[in-house]
């Protein structure tokens, strides 16, 4: 059962997806905005276009006439997948979910106003004007962040009125695609963020990983662990909102759905119909299948027999701190340190915090994850880029 694939989006986790395609038998079309992109070098075929481009979107769709579109990025013309849907191609989760999840307001207002999920308050921005209202009701500190943006990008917290017109300029520099305008929330004091990744299945009932915590900074994380210790009245919660929110989207795929662990209980926060960042915990072998093998055999209709959690990982990213071509140095120094890994991404360019590779530690499942987290973050210590 070969299909073809159109992969929008062609970075480190759209290269994961490719290499689980590839060992079913797949063939996959990688496109991105610029060549090279590390999906590129691992599918059968490539495009380069600006995805924002409804034209030049239309134009690949009708050269590959593909089974399947896998949307990657949020930087596309997502309200064409409708057209594509009408006339047969499986949209990755489906067209609906595309559009709601690429837009924080449209799934914020789907998770708040009609699913009453729990949400910290918030608001809308167009100019600054409008955002400086925006504050004064929400209140200080908030959390600013542009409605279309990815690894956290133009994401900031406001803290006192000196941030006001710093944030603002932050957040449209760090907005992808033409949409110019921000939510504003209310700062969740909380004890940590958790991913939950969910997989709604064509033929099958839902399932969920076990939690994922995660630290972050300039809103995009650092470390992420394998399970996340959280009690059992919290996770079952987490899993019903999960659930809630995946089943009104529908389609299938892996979910990347992100919470905020409270003293009053979970808060919903964001969602991603695809695989998340801080699911490349998994490629450290936590799960039977990782979230990218999930994702496919999900997105094919294959059978997931279960998710259960063979072995506790952790993962620590590698970050640029230049802008140049990369020289990747140290890897037998981190192939030498017992129980990890390392994946080197492949991207032809550094910039400052961009992620170049990630470092992988595991231990047995009733290991203390902060002490993999230190072995994760000393293996990727071991890596440096020149």
């Amino acid at each position: 059962m070969q299909k073809k694939i159109l992969l929008l989006g062609s970075g480190e986790l759209g290269k994961e997806f490719v290499i689980a395609a590839q060992r079913l038998g797949q063939y996959v079309i990688a496109v991105d905005s610029y060549d090279n992109a590390p999906a590129q070098q691992v599918a059968q075929a490539r495009e380069v276009i600006n995805m924002l481009d409804g034209n030049a979107l239309d134009a690949v769709v009708a050269k590959h006439r593909p089974d399947i579109i896998v949307p990657e990025i949020e930087a596309i013309r997502t309200e064409r997948f409708y057209d594509y849907e009408s006339k047969g191609i499986q949209v990755v989760p489906s067209a609906r979910a595309a559009n709601y999840t690429m837009n924080r307001k449209a799934i914020r207002d789907l998770a708040s106003q009609e699913l009453g999920l729990r949400t910290a308050k918030y608001a809308y921005a167009t100019t600054l004007d409008s955002f400086r209202a925006a504050i004064d009701a929400i209140g200080l500190p908030c959390v600013v962040k542009p409605l279309m943006s990815s690894s956290g990008k133009g994401q900031s917290v406001v803290r006192t009125e000196a941030d006001i017109e710093k944030s603002w300029n932050n957040a449209m520099a760090g907005s992808r695609g033409d949409l110019n305008e921000v939510i504003v929330e209310e700062f969740i004091r909380f004890d940590t963020e958790i991913t939950l990744l969910t997989v709604t299945q064509i033929n099958g009932k839902v399932l969920f990983c076990p939690p994922i915590g995660h630290r972050q900074e300039r809103g995009d994380y650092q470390e992420s662990w394998m399970p996340h210790p959280m009690s059992a009245e919290h996770l079952a919660e987490a899993q019903d909102m999960a659930a809630k929110v995946t089943r009104a989207l529908t389609g299938a795929g892996i979910w990347g759905v992100e919470f905020f662990l409270t003293e009053k209980g979970v808060y919903f926060s964001e969602l991603s119909p695809r695989p998340h960042d801080t699911g490349m915990v998994t490629l450290a072998n936590t799960l039977p299948l990782n979230e990218f093998e999930l994702h496919l055999r999900a997105i094919l209709g294959l059978p997931i027999p279960e998710i259960v959690l063979e072995r506790a990982g952790a993962s620590a990213v590698i970050l640029a701190d230049r802008e140049a071509p990369p020289v990747i140095n140290g890897l037998a120094d981190v192939l030498s340190l017992p129980s990890s890994d390392v994946r080197i991404f492949g991207k032809p360019v550094m910039r400052p915090y961009r992620r170049m590779g990630v470092a992988l530690s595991w231990g047995s499942a009733n290991t203390d994850v902060k002490e993999l987290v230190e072995n994760a973050k000393l293996a990727a210590s071991k890596i440096s880029l020149t």
